[in-house]
């Protein structure tokens, strides 16, 4: 059998382009409108996409106001909540939720995601984050962020203990007898009692195991400690590859990681970010590419630039080249990512910051033949397991790609006209996992 694309939607909850909700026909209010976002998650099933992921993020303070007054991520649903909701008016598509190992405790993890998965009939995925914006720090407490490595070393045990939490009841554990009045078997329940470096916490969890066993786990990060956390934990990994060249580095990379730890080549599956603006004609696709772009206003264009960076790039001489950048507890994967497009294409600050007040990332611009043909050779030349798609603007460019390009990457074979599962891991053919306190005899 052909290999065959997963796709994913990227939604912040909609947009990623920082003009996105300024194009013409756009609904601007479509990051906190439940109906505009039902409509966009039921015409996403109608294409047969594997999941839903909603971004999120912990600090609306974390820019100049100059730029924060122009971004629409400054007001959005809590994720779970959104995704519990739209989990009701979907039948198939997978439901997943981004939640900081940093900022958040295991148990509400646990306990939420279980929820979720039981709410969808299976549906959940975790996106795991450490959360690299130092301004969610001061929403929680802290008044300077946790250093990076050791970010992702309290990732891999909240990560453990999570999925601890998850296994606390055998799948077989209620008894529900009415006559005896068991509810459950109490040999069929483990307390966790974990104790380790940084968490505390006993179990077991209050709900039955998730219909999953565990939620899909998915992980972003790319730098080294990213990538072995993902290596260890992840099913689903969303790359920041630009190129079809850094994405089979990347591919080759972290295959070669999964087999270090013991695990398969399709336990994980590689998934590239990639703005999509298609059209009927390459020219058409082009020209909403450049009137989309020459929406981001200027006050945008530094200030993204900086949280990118992490650093403060106000001071930067805008039509030089750009200066050497420290390590800070940024994303470091997105920082070097950045830095290395600016040496490699040779890009002023004031050129950058404007790439990055759109979006700097991979980029497909043409008609659905040409977006087909790149996603093809992505995949049939190990650069991908598929894309996580994000669109331009909503219902527009959402509309375009399911009603354009779904319908070519069908007819070449490459991706399913129908459901054939109805879990989320069944779409991205991933195993159940075991119940390591039960093990199936």
């Amino acid at each position: 059998m052909p290999k065959t694309l997963h796709l994913g939607a990227f939604m912040r909850p909609v947009g990623i382009h920082t003009a996105w909700w300024r194009y013409p026909g756009a609904y601007p209010d479509a990051n906190f409108n439940l109906k505009h976002l039902v409509r966009f998650i039921q015409t996403l099933e109608r294409g047969c996409f594997d999941a839903f992921f909603m971004a999120d993020h912990l600090a609306v303070l974390n820019m100049p106001i100059e730029a924060l007054r122009r971004s629409a991520t400054a007001t959005s649903f809590e994720p779970l909540t959104l995704l519990s909701s739209l989990a009701m008016v979907t039948e198939r598509i997978g439901l997943v939720a981004t939640a900081s190992t940093t900022f958040d405790e295991p148990y509400h993890i646990a306990r939420r995601f279980a929820s979720l998965d039981h709410i969808s009939a299976g549906r959940a995925g975790w996106n795991i984050v450490t959360t690299s914006n130092p301004d969610a720090a001061l929403n929680f407490g802290l008044t300077e962020h946790v250093e990076h490595d050791e970010r992702y070393r309290r990732a891999r045990e909240f990560f453990s203990v999570v999925t601890g939490l998850w296994d606390s009841w055998a799948d077989d554990a209620w008894l529900r007898d009415q006559d005896s009045g068991l509810f459950f078997d109490e040999k069929k329940l483990h307390v966790l009692d974990h104790q380790g470096e940084h968490l505390s916490v006993r179990g077991p969890l209050n709900i039955a195991r998730p219909v999953q066993g565990w939620p899909v786990i998915v992980q972003a990060g790319a730098s080294e400690a990213g990538r072995q956390l993902a290596a260890q934990t992840a099913e689903v990994i969303f790359a920041s590859t630009r190129t079809i060249e850094d994405g089979r580095r990347f591919y080759q990379d972290m295959k070669a990681r999964l087999k270090a730890v013991g695990r398969g080549p399709d336990e994980l599956k590689v998934l590239p970010g990639a703005l999509v603006t298609v059209a009927r004609t390459t020219q058409e696709a082009r020209d909403k590419q450049a009137l989309l772009d020459s929406l981001v206003h200027a006050e945008s264009a530094i200030p993204n630039l900086s949280i990118r960076l992490g650093v403060d790039a106000s001071g930067f001489e805008l039509d030089a080249p750009l200066p050497d950048i420290p390590q800070t507890n940024a994303s470091q994967s997105g920082r070097d990512a950045l830095v290395a497009l600016a040496r490699r294409d040779q890009l002023t600050v004031r050129q950058l910051a404007r790439m990055v007040g759109g979006y700097g990332g991979l980029q497909m611009v043409g008609t659905p033949a040409q977006v087909a043909d790149t996603m093809q050779e992505w995949l049939e030349t190990e650069a991908c397991d598929g894309f996580n798609v994000m669109f331009p603007t909503v219902p527009a460019g959402l509309d375009d790609f399911v009603d354009l390009v779904v319908p070519e990457l069908q007819r070449r074979g490459i991706f399913r006209k129908h459901y054939e599962g109805t879990t989320l891991r069944e779409h991205l053919g991933l195993q159940r996992p075991p119940n390591r306190f039960f093990p199936t005899l």
